[in-house]
């Protein structure tokens, strides 16, 4: 009797958790969020279009390493695709939340596109790139070749892991209230997949025209670009995971009445892209990138010089 007891409860319990199903969700903000993921897969497509690099094609000299399609980088253009994703991600929660309908869908929705756009497009977009470096690359050891492709590829595991446990993270920690929203613990996925595509595009645009002018400056800038990028990729992936405080850019310093200074910076900045759309998307993601990092370690190196200094006087102070 307890066994059938038990059973039935068992039932009934299954019978409740069945008809709690989604019956409602909010059309427009869910729309934007799948634009995000659609954009992510795009990228994706057009970082594999090319399976070994095309020489010549932005120069018409031997020996340039570029992918191209369409008339353009194809590995610019899924760079391209992934700061789309970024605008479909920031409007999101915006329109979620002017119209008061928010909601654990939404959330779970956009982590998954996010992981996406966000974690696998940039991870396989640095692969591409660098395999194709790898590629050309005449007269290296086949060991050494071997050892930097299972690098580069643990790289890439290594960012995409992150990004999922950062994005979990926020899931768990994320609160509705809109004043919760003006700083994040850890950096953004998206501010973290910029890091990469900028580089990536000022790669495959700025660089064919530099080519044209001086090459030897061509080659110090590509090797360089190249050797620290897998690098570059592991200290965002720390930095996604890590507790560093990053600002949120629209609350902050856009949003609202702010100083005339915000004024004069955000012309600048205007003027920067107008300048050079690569080096602007450079400075500004690496930038922003750099100082949650610089800022953190300011403080904590200031903390501990009170700390000395507190020390070094104590014993004054107990006389």
């Amino acid at each position: 009797m307890p066994r059938f007891r038990t059973e039935a409860a068992r039932d009934s319990l299954l019978r409740r958790v069945r008809r709690q199903r989604l019956k409602y969700i909010t059309i427009l903000p869910s729309l934007i969020t799948i634009l995000n993921g659609v954009c992510g897969f795009a990228a994706i497509v057009l970082a594999g279009k090319g399976t070994a690099p095309r020489l010549g094609q932005f120069t018409g000299e031997p020996g340039t390493p570029f992918v191209v399609f369409g008339g353009r980088s194809c590995l610019a253009m899924a760079g391209y695709m992934v700061l789309l994703a970024m605008i479909a991600d920031m409007l999101d929660g915006r329109v979620a939340r002017m119209s008061q309908s928010t909601s654990s869908f939404g959330g779970q929705l956009d982590s998954l596109c996010d992981i996406v756009s966000f974690g696998v497009a940039p991870a396989f977009l640095m692969l591409k790139v660098l395999e194709y470096k790898l590629a050309g690359s005449t007269g290296l050891n086949p060991g050494l070749a071997s050892l930097l492709h299972r690098f580069i590829w643990l790289v890439a595991a290594a960012y995409i892991s992150c990004t999922a446990i950062r994005l979990a993270r926020f899931n768990v920690e994320n609160e509705q209230d809109e004043s919760a929203h003006m700083s994040f613990m850890g950096l953004p996925s998206p501010a973290a997949a910029g890091v990469i595509v900028s580089l990536v595009i000022f790669h495959q645009e700025t660089l064919p025209e530099l080519y044209t002018k001086n090459t030897q400056a061509y080659e110090i800038c590509e090797n360089a670009i190249m050797y620290i990028l897998p690098f570059v990729v592991l200290g965002i992936a720390v930095l996604m995971v890590s507790r560093i405080r990053y600002p949120h850019i629209l609350n902050q310093y856009i949003r609202g009445k702010k100083p005339f200074a915000h004024f004069i910076r955000a012309l600048l900045f205007l003027g920067l892209i107008i300048w050079s759309r690569q080096a602007a998307l450079v400075l500004i993601f690496c930038g922003f990138a750099a100082s949650g990092f610089a800022r953190w370690f300011y403080y904590k190196l200031l903390g501990s010089r009170l700390a000395i200094r507190r020390e070094i006087k104590a014993p004054n102070v107990v006389e």
